[in-house]
């Protein structure tokens, strides 16, 4: 097979979807890779380590979409690229279709075969491609979240971890068992926060209250346990994800008024479409913005920010999914991995993944019907 990788075009996203070393696994079983020029530069992998490998330069964008079966890639084609995809053309990537309709319209019309890395399960039905990603927002929404608390960013001027004798930081975590959730609730207990975390189930979280009994606060997810806990947050990490389906809105705008001003909230599901009634997509150089005396950091690639740890591990993740795809064609790949099927959301101007079918309001084609074909 064929497989192309672009430079990422969103602003100030520097990953790749391919490393060289991860490339070289596609080379050595029998396919052909072709990267963009440049396309590794902002994760430190240059064009000379990809050719050291075996694979092939491209000068520009369109000879990428253009001249290959499969794209791998990392975020979600933007506008400028809709036209470049090919129909029955495999797009390997994170799409987050429910916070992008002219996207969906997009792959539908071009007939696009869209696998969504965030839609692909596993035997434990968690979702080992979204995982590395969202371990990386939650410790980096930590890390940002206590940057933005300082008073020359415009926040309260607080230590999460305090002092002698002065009170630490509170924050609150929402969706604290997911990955991103459960990562930002450690690194901010690690710096000896005071954190509470509400989720509708503690499985994961309920270890780190052996460690942590006096700093971490566990409370089942609802309206009022989400206020009580706003009204004296410092930093507020929502994390809540639906697989492939949007936010929900458990943050409403009427809840600023209540919390304290200088107070910040990010909102790890933006690239969901938020999951305050206040978010709106912000990037790395201007990530904040600041509504009712509360700063919103509300930045949609988040791991961008720390590109070679991100994609190294998330090549680590995508591997085994994207040579199945390869070696097998992505139809028998299906049939084999019931898991992989769960990441196609859209097959011949079809959706086939039913959360978005159900929000745009769009005939649902059974991923069962495609693989059984014959």
């Amino acid at each position: 097979m064929k497989i192309g990788v672009p430079k990422e075009i969103k602003k100030l996203e520097y990953r790749v979807g391919l490393t060289p070393m991860h490339a070289r696994h596609y080379i050595l079983a029998g396919h052909e890779v072709m990267i963009q020029r440049g396309a590794g530069i902002g994760s430190g992998f240059f064009d000379e380590e990809y050719e050291k490998v075996g694979c092939q330069l491209a000068d520009d964008i369109a000879t990428i979409y253009h001249e290959n079966a499969m794209i791998i890639k990392v975020k979600e084609p933007l506008e400028e690229e809709f036209l470049l995809l090919q129909p029955g053309q495999i797009l390997f990537t994170f799409l987050h279709l429910a916070a992008a309709k002219p996207l969906t319209e997009a792959l539908l019309s071009r007939k696009v075969i869209g696998i969504a890395y965030e839609t692909i399960t596993n035997v434990s039905h968690q979702l080992p491609i979204l995982k590395p990603m969202s371990e990386v927002a939650g410790r980096l929404a930590v890390q940002e979240g206590a940057k933005y608390l300082e008073k020359p960013f415009g926040g309260r001027g607080i230590l999460l971890g305090g002092i002698t004798r002065v009170e630490p930081g509170h924050v609150v975590v929402l969706g604290a068992n997911g990955a991103a959730g459960y990562n930002a609730t450690q690194i901010a207990l690690g710096m000896q926060a005071k954190v509470t975390a509400l989720d509708l189930r503690f499985d994961r979280v309920v270890d780190l209250m052996k460690k942590y009994p006096n700093t971490l606060t566990m409370l089942p997810s609802n309206e009022g346990n989400i206020i009580n806990a706003l009204k004296t947050a410092d930093l507020v990490i929502s994390t809540v994800l639906i697989p492939g389906d949007a936010a929900p809105k458990l943050i409403k705008k009427a809840y600023l008024k209540m919390m304290q001003p200088g107070s910040v909230i990010v909102d790890v599901a933006i690239d969901q479409g938020g999951s305050t009634e206040t978010s709106h997509v912000t990037y790395h150089d201007q990530p904040v913005y600041e509504i009712d005396g509360v700063l919103h950091y509300c930045v949609a690639n988040m791991p961008g920010a720390v590109p070679r740890t991100s994609t190294i591990g998330l090549n680590e993740a995508t591997l085994p999914f994207g040579l199945a795809i390869a070696n097998k064609g992505v139809i028998q790949a299906m049939r084999d991995d019931a898991h992989l099927a769960h990441g196609l959301n859209t097959y011949d101007g079809y959706l086939t993944y039913p959360p978005l079918a159900t929000l745009f309001k769009k005939p649902l084609k059974d991923v069962a019907s495609i693989t059984e074909a014959r």
